[in-house]
Formats: C-alpha cells, sequence, structure tokens
C-alpha cells in the first residue's frame, strides 16, 4: 500500500513536469498566450515592443526560443500568423518584415516580404538560420518598427542561405536569398538573436 501511493505520487509529479515542459518549451507560454489569444483582439494589430522602454528593450536582447512542430499546429500559433501579419501591414506601423519578439512572443517565428517573388507576398519562417553570408556585403539604410523615428546604414551580406522548417512537413528547407529581401532576413533573424540594427 505504501509503495502504490509512492508510485502514484511520483507518477503524479512526471506528468505535471512533463505538462509544464510542454507548455513552455517550444510552446508558448501562459503570459505569451495571453497576449496572443487576447479577449476581442484575435484579427487586430499587436503592440510593438520599442527601444523606448526599458522592459520591452530588454525584453528584444533576449535570445529566442525555438518552437515546437506542436506549437506550430495549435490556434495560438494561427492567430500569432495572422495578428504578426496585420501588424507589419498595418499603415501606421507599416514594414516590410516582423519578428515574433517585436511583438512580445521569444519564439523563432519570422515574417519577410518577399520581394524576390511576384506580388511581392509575405512569407513566415519557423526557427529560421542563417547557415551562409557571402563575403560580399554593400551598406543599406535601415529602419525598424522596434526603433522608431529612426533609420541608419547596416552593413549587410548581399546573399545568405536560411535554413527553416516547414510548417506542415516540418521538413528542413534551404532557400537562398539575394538582394535586398536577403537584407530583410538578416535583419528579422537578428531579432530572434536578441540583437538591433542599432546595436
Amino acid at each position: 500500500m505504501m509503495r502504490t501511493r509512492q508510485s502514484v505520487t511520483v507518477l503524479t509529479a512526471a506528468a505535471v513536469i512533463l505538462f509544464m515542459t510542454a507548455c513552455t518549451q517550444g510552446g508558448f507560454t501562459s503570459e505569451e498566450q495571453s497576449r496572443i489569444l487576447e479577449k476581442g483582439k484575435e484579427t487586430e494589430v499587436m503592440h510593438i515592443f520599442t527601444n523606448l522602454d526599458p522592459y520591452e528593450l530588454d525584453f528584444l536582447h533576449q535570445l529566442s526560443a525555438p518552437l515546437s512542430r506542436q506549437a506550430v499546429r495549435s490556434s495560438a500559433y494561427a492567430v500569432l500568423k495572422e495578428r504578426m501579419l496585420a501588424t507589419v501591414r498595418d499603415s501606421a506601423t507599416a514594414g516590410v518584415g516582423i519578428a515574433a519578439p517585436q511583438v512580445g512572443i521569444g519564439k523563432q517565428l519570422i515574417a519577410v516580404q518577399r520581394f524576390d517573388k511576384e506580388g511581392r507576398p509575405f512569407e513566415f519562417y519557423v526557427n529560421p538560420t542563417i547557415e551562409y553570408y557571402s563575403p560580399e556585403q554593400k551598406w543599406g539604410w535601415e529602419g525598424c518598427l522596434s526603433v522608431p523615428g529612426e533609420r541608419d546604414t547596416v552593413l549587410r551580406s548581399t546573399q545568405i542561405v536560411v535554413s527553416y522548417r516547414e510548417s506542415d512537413t516540418w521538413e528542413l528547407l534551404r532557400d537562398t536569398v539575394e538582394g535586398y529581401t536577403a537584407v530583410i532576413f538578416q535583419h528579422e533573424v537578428d531579432h530572434l538573436n536578441g540583437k538591433l540594427y542599432i546595436d
């Protein structure tokens, strides 16, 4: 009887730990879920974290965690994509790319406007990593939704190879990108690594 109770207690504790791990590792924290699924604002723009607020700036300088396959299949992920897209397309804050940390979500997700594709669509990338930076670099003007009212020149590689997870199959894909679109990728991946262009 004593052993059975201990076994049940151990199993219960293990289940709680596994549940908590599933909710935070690769998934969204409760704070992130609240931010994403803000009642009545599921399709509205999100608050953009900026360098003007010390707490938000500290958050923007943190490393983002990878998204799990389970998180990408969640309703919170679907809503996050819609709201990030609404935010980057909003006339008040229009941009050409956005990273999840900019809206207070510490996960590896970016949206990039593909100027190198017909129609210039926005596309989302899960757990993106830049595997190759060309030695050829070029100075160019950049701005950032998280650094309002400022612009400056930044030295960027003219060609990159980016790898990322395909959200449906979870296959690891690679893409070679050049020109202005390569600059956007570099800028957004920097956000996932806790770096702003002004750094």
